[in-house]
């Protein structure tokens, strides 16, 4: 019989088992960095060089009126650098303290500082030179386009995994966007705890992002185009419920989702079996210290641009004085959060006798002591 061959053992330099874990997970997350800010500064000119459909990914329900207006008024150059794979615009943005994470280009906070307002503010952050100086350049012209008496966006260039030491205060924003940036990011858990750190009470993070079918093998992480794409980086979709709820956030909320197509016939064959959407959710920070509980919550259809119903996620639509029951997230969610003053919320509604005999339509007929059709007791 032939002897077996032994399999070759994978050396490892004397040098990297010297190194505490520590060191070597940062060395491994700078040349992550160094290789997409390359990939995003130096080898893309525009959406037309990404090698999948991720810029191209259209939401599943149609962006309201001043979002498209928005949209039209940013300048062509800064629309040009636009990588993105959503289009993260909630809803009642007015006077809102808003962050981008991973800005690039500008796009898209341009677009938000015209829904914020004069009142609000929209901070870009970018660790890539070449999109933050384009970014910066477009600062006078939006603010003449919209009419403004002053500018209300700043572009800061640094790592999401460093907001703090970037300049972003803890508990000073209201609202966190980021548009399929994410998962180019090495360290998502930091990333998240950042977030959850810089976002006040109640606050919201509502962010587009690249997510892969299955748990992405760490060969493909090594790839430098695959990871620039987003491919090598994208989180399997169920670790990314568990992450987030682990760093302190609500149940993610989905919001809208699509396919992505991989065009380039090398990298469809690298990924395998692995195929990949683009996702699009919001989470919300709650008070730590909040009773939970099942309400009846009604909308008043007061939030701009949605005055019969509003589409929160992709499983709740709430209609203009309507009333629905939630669980207790779900009511925490609207107690607390900038839609509060937009919904009625009936903590332990659904225990109701008044609200049930309304649904049920039933009334009482006859009196129960005397037997005698209903007179004093009264036919309700």
């Amino acid at each position: 019989m032939p002897t077996a061959v032994k399999p070759r053992r994978r050396r490892v330099s004397k040098f990297i088992l010297s190194l505490p874990l520590k060191n070597i997970f940062v060395n491994m997350s700078t040349q992550v960095h160094d290789n997409v800010k390359q990939y995003y500064g130096s080898r893309l000119e525009s959406t037309c060089d990404l090698q999948t459909s991720a810029a191209c990914s259209l939401p599943c329900r149609p962006m309201p009126k001043s979002a498209i207006e928005a949209l039209n008024l940013v300048h062509p150059e800064v629309t040009k650098r636009f990588f993105g794979c959503g289009l993260p615009v909630p809803e009642k943005l007015q006077g809102c303290r808003i962050l981008d994470l991973g800005s690039g280009s500008g796009r898209d906070c341009y677009a938000l500082s015209k829904l914020v307002g004069e009142t609000g503010h929209v901070t870009g952050i970018d660790m890539t030179e070449e999109l933050i100086l384009v970014s910066r350049k477009y600062i006078p012209y939006h603010q003449e386009k919209f009419g403004f008496e002053k500018p209300n966006t700043t572009f800061l260039q640094g790592n999401m995994e460093k907001l703090t030491a970037a300049g972003v205060e803890n508990d000073s924003m209201d609202i966190i966007v980021s548009n399929c940036v994410i998962c180019l990011c090495p360290d998502k858990k930091t990333v998240l705890r950042e977030a959850y750190k810089v976002l006040k009470e109640g606050g919201e993070l509502y962010y587009s992002d690249m997510y892969a079918s299955n748990v992405v093998p760490d060969h493909l992480k090594e790839d430098s185009v695959l990871w620039g794409e987003g491919m090598g980086g994208s989180l399997y979709w169920r670790d990314f419920i568990s992450l987030v709820q682990e760093v302190g956030f609500s149940t993610p909320h989905l919001i809208s989702a699509s396919h992505i197509e991989v065009h380039n016939c090398e990298l469809k064959k690298k990924a395998g079996d692995i195929s990949y959407v683009s996702g699009t959710y919001r989470l919300f920070k709650l008070p730590k210290k909040l009773e939970m509980s099942s309400a009846i919550v009604t909308y008043k259809g007061t939030v701009p641009d949605y005055p019969c119903q509003l589409e929160f996620d992709s499983s709740h639509c709430f209609k203009k004085d309507v009333a629905l029951q939630v669980d207790g997230e779900m009511a925490a969610i609207l107690q607390c959060s900038r839609f509060s003053p937009d919904f009625c919320i009936q903590k332990y509604g659904h225990l109701s006798p008044f609200l049930l005999a309304d649904n049920l339509g039933s009334s009482v007929k006859q009196c129960s002591k005397t037997g005698k059709a209903a007179g004093g007791c009264g036919e309700t």
